[in-house]
């Protein structure tokens, strides 16, 4: 037997009994809300249980969630546990052939579907042999909604412990390169994380209020949101979507909040709209904290941003309005039990931190590679001994990523080791770096370094809301002056040569993954022989 800590479920037994009448979820329609106590979220759960029972599948059986956030998320998650099988969450942006890839590969017996962008498709990846659940949202043709579970099943009285060691979800990577891999996770690795978490984000017991959008299919929302808020019994309200997203994170103003770096571009571009950023600077205390109220952070006691690099220039404009949006680093191979800027003092931008808690432990190797050792590691990944066999060094998960420690013992994540590319001159160029030094122009939004086999490193831009109303003729006079001014700074070998802009890249065109972390591969390959074709035309060029 593992060691005794508190799963997800003894967290959910525990509130049912103690705090029945207090509010757990939140679900918006039309920015009116629907609450749900712990005692009806309970009776659903208990529900849901009984129904996957009575299917008589093996213990442990795959069970797939393809779903956009709603309450039915969370519900779901627990009711599947409760039953005794294994979650396999899927992304709502996840496209076909890799959704179809996720659940042959676990042989999922069944899919809970709410809203998700391929619901046209969904037969082609979900295959006629899986029974199909319609949750909230839902747009595609299934066999049974759990609405109809709530009325013909009785719920599941029974409150069994399982062992810390059985597995309780396979989280499947984005897949920036190849399939994505199943991240096995243990029953009792939210006991050991999350408490600590907990204390890093500041977090009282029954006194949080927290706000998810972002999909629970993806690691960091699931642990920081779903997982925090079963530890600390926090209430989540939940967003409809992006037409409706500022008026309910304003109504809601939460105590914690996550987000993923394109939201802070985003929030910092819709001030610039409204306050020209020539102005900012003469704005007072009481007008700075009248823009974290606009922004819905009025009352956020921690603000996190994670899963791909902030742009730092972004994290100083935050930190200048005096919202302390404090950067984290982890993965789901560690359940996000890592490096966080957690100390009381301004955060640094562009710095990541000390580990979040005593128990964790980094090093980088003789490569600078990032390397954890925690409680929250994983315990492989899903049939696949080859790959796990790879990123595991006496027990220590090796990143992939490359970092650096200062003088303070604060972490910087410099870079993807395999990033890492070589001009023709035989010069290795780390593409990060140069991408961080682009992001101070605030009319550009996307950046992709590359040059493999060219004289120089050349650089792919986006352009940013206020980048697309700018004349091209101006707009380009400008980013010659940034090439020049940057060029520099940087050594020679590092001096980029020409400035190309594109089209924005999404996860629907395939050039983000569904965490939103580019597909450099994919970036590479969609604009190398527009590349060619333009070198030489001018030192900045537009690839329409």
């Amino acid at each position: 037997m593992a060691e005794t800590v508190n799963t997800p479920l003894d967290m959910f037994y525990r509130w049912e009994q103690e705090t029945p009448d207090k509010v757990y979820l939140r679900q918006p329609a039309k920015l009116e809300w629907s609450e749900y106590t712990w005692a009806q979220v309970a009776d659903r759960v208990r529900r849901i249980a009984r129904f996957l029972k009575s299917r008589d599948y093996e213990p442990g059986s795959r069970i797939a969630i393809w779903s956009s956030n709603s309450m039915d998320w969370p519900i779901v998650d627990l009711a599947i546990m409760l039953a005794g099988h294994i979650s396999v969450p899927i992304y709502p942006g996840q496209d076909v052939e890799s959704a179809n890839y996720i659940l042959n590969h676990s042989d999922a017996r069944l899919v809970f579907c709410g809203d998700f962008d391929q619901h046209a498709r969904a037969g082609e990846a979900i295959g006629d042999n899986r029974e199909t659940v319609a949750m909230l949202g839902c747009k595609n043709p299934t066999d049974t909604s759990l609405e109809d579970i709530y009325q013909n099943y009785e719920p599941y009285m029974e409150s069994p412990r399982p062992d810390g060691e059985d597995i309780f979800t396979i989280i499947y990577t984005s897949g920036t390169t190849g399939n994505p891999k199943g991240v096995m996770h243990m029953y009792q690795t939210p006991g050991h994380v999350v408490p600590g978490l907990a204390k890093a984000f500041r977090l009282t017991e029954g006194e949080n209020d927290f706000f998810s959008f972002l999909p629970m299919s993806h690691a960091a929302e699931r642990i920081v949101v779903e997982m925090c808020s079963l530890y600390v019994n926090a209430t989540i309200s939940f967003s409809e979507g992006l037409e409706t997203f500022g008026d309910e994170i304003r109504s809601v103003q939460p105590t914690l909040f996550f987000a993923v770096p394109r939201l802070w571009v985003k929030f910092k571009e819709g001030v610039d709209a409204k306050i020209p950023p020539e102005a900012q600077a003469g704005l007072t205390a009481e007008q700075k904290a009248g823009i974290a109220q606009m922004l819905g952070l009025g009352r956020a006691r921690f603000i996190l941003t994670g899963s791909a690099p902030c742009p730092r220039d972004v994290q100083d404009w935050f930190l200048d309005m005096g919202i302390a949006l404090r950067d984290g680093y982890g993965m789901t191979e560690n359940f996000i039990h890592g490096i966080g800027w957690t100390k009381d003092d301004q955060p640094i931008s562009g710095c990541v931190g000390q580990p979040m808690d005593d128990s964790i432990q980094v090093r980088l190797s003789d490569s600078g590679e990032i390397q954890f050792k925690s409680k929250g590691l994983m315990k492989g990944y899903y049939l696949n001994p080859e790959k796990t066999a790879e990123v595991f060094d006496d027990g220590w998960y090796c990143t992939g990523d490359s970092g650096k420690f200062d003088e303070d013992g604060n972490l910087w994540v410099t870079g993807r080791v395999s990033e890492v590319f070589k001009t023709s001159k035989g010069k290795f160029i780390v593409p990060t770096r140069l991408e961080t030094l682009f992001g101070r122009n605030p009319s550009l939004a996307q950046f992709c370094c590359m040059g493999h086999g060219l004289d120089a490193p050349i650089i792919l831009v986006t352009l940013s809301e206020l980048g697309k109303g700018r004349d091209r003729e101006e707009l380009t006079a400008e980013l010659e002056a940034l090439l020049d001014e940057i060029n520099a700074e940087v050594p020679a070998h590092e001096r980029v040569s020409n400035l190309f802009i594109t089209d924005e890249w999404t996860i629907e065109n395939a050039l983000l993954t569904p965490t939103m972390k580019l597909k450099r591969k994919q970036i590479e390959d969609h604009y190398r022989d527009l590349v060619q074709q333009h070198l030489g035309k001018g030192r900045v060029n537009f690839l329409d």
